[in-house]
């Protein structure tokens, strides 16, 4: 008896208290630097708007800074002041209006605080360059530790500082459900301010934020805490986390695992696994970059935290993705640069997995003339793709 074929799962719903995914592919937060005065602009309707029209589920923005001091580069997207919301929420509709979820990262940059984008070489800027941008534009951070190399020191926080950071998460999830927002995320990953305060090697304190694992876990575990008490219970909370921070001796798999735990018991419902960012130093613990690089990370946490995990990193492949959920490493399919190349890429994996002849799964005012010209292609040559 022939065996039959599995269902398709990249394009399962998917429920998280109350918002249904209409499937399991999410575009990852991508660095645009195209918001002066953190306003979002034409660039970023546009930008997130062709992921919606190319069919994922769940589309985040860029890391959205809470404060001017919590900005990565000069042009980031801010909610740190109401002004923001309305732009936003121009790109919110039009992410609803063609069927698709839409989340917003927000992060707080610490010490890696002021670099140039990538086209312009991705450097620290100078503290002379930061100040001229805005006075208020500084580097903070758990301990007087440099990022690495070409970066300052940064100014070590006392408590009122991490009030006031707990304080500018929590306003800025209100601003972002005033747009309409599906999703937040917290990003606890990449180097930046949260990071920081979890390894003990940028995190030296000997107060309540530092020393044991509880310790440097204790602002991520608040500001995650603090952001559900205001973000409406019926909406998803996810958090990204670096499950190894790329340093020797740094943050490791254990550690998250603990931590995955905790964010679950203060109401994170996912767990958004990615990996590095901590330091720039030589002394650097390799994570081979090949396809799929950090799916093992979220198969860990989701089998040990027994929390829903957003697998990312180099899924590049509709057959890898699906492969990743039919094993049940993860639950949610986080593509960037496989959408920047192929913004697509969900209706093409579609056509691949399992194919509609009648396009009916793509935008109406695309699919009427794919089908109609599908026939012709047919005649031409039947293995002309469509």
């Amino acid at each position: 008896m022939q065996q039959q074929a599995r269902p398709v799962r990249l394009f399962e719903p998917l429920q998280i208290r109350d918002l249904q995914l209409k499937n399991r592919i999410v575009i990852s937060p991508m660095m645009q630097h195209a918001a002066p005065d953190g306003l979002a602009t034409s660039w970023l309707m546009v930008h997130l708007g062709k992921f919606a029209l190319g069919g994922a589920g769940l589309i985040f923005s860029e890391c959205t800074a809470v404060s001017p001091v919590g900005r990565i580069g000069k042009n980031d997207l801010g909610l740190w002041n109401d002004l923001q919301i309305a732009p936003l929420k121009k790109v919110v509709d039009f992410v609803h209006e063609q069927g698709s979820a839409i989340g917003i990262q927000l992060g707080h940059a610490g010490r890696k605080a002021g670099s140039e984008p990538l086209w312009e070489g991705g450097g620290s800027y100078s503290l002379e360059t930061m100040a001229e941008v805005d006075p208020r534009w500084i580097r903070i951070g758990p301990s007087a530790i440099a990022a690495g190399p070409g970066w300052t020191t940064p100014a070590e926080m006392d408590l009122a500082a991490i009030d006031a950071v707990v304080r500018d998460f929590v306003a800025a999830t209100k601003r972002a459900d005033a747009a309409g927002f599906d999703v937040v995320e917290l990003h606890f990953g990449h180097g930046y301010l949260v990071t920081s305060f979890l390894s003990p090697l940028s995190n030296v304190r000997t107060d309540a934020y530092g020393g044991d694992l509880a310790g440097r876990m204790k602002i991520a575990i608040r500001i995650a805490s603090e952001v559900r008490k205001v973000w409406p219970l019926h909406k998803p909370l996810f958090c990204r986390v670096s499950i190894v921070d790329g340093a020797v001796g740094g943050w490791c798999l254990e550690d998250s695992i603990a931590l995955a735990r905790e964010l679950k018991r203060v109401g994170v419902d996912v767990i958004d696994c990615s990996s590095g960012g901590l330091t720039e130093q030589i002394r650097a613990l390799p994570v081979p970059r090949g396809l799929g690089y950090q799916v093992s990370f979220a198969q860990e946490i989701k089998r040990q935290s027994e929390v829903l995990t957003q697998a990312v990193g180099l899924i590049v492949d509709p057959q890898q993705a699906e492969n990743i959920l039919q094993e049940g490493s993860a639950d949610l399919i986080a593509i960037g640069r496989a959408a920047l190349q192929d913004p697509y890429w969900p209706l093409h994996a579609q056509e691949a997995l399992c194919p509609d002849p009648s396009f009916a799964h793509w935008p109406i005012r695309h699919g009427v003339w794919l089908a109609k010209r599908k026939p012709i292609f047919d005649h031409i040559s039947p293995h002309h793709p469509t």
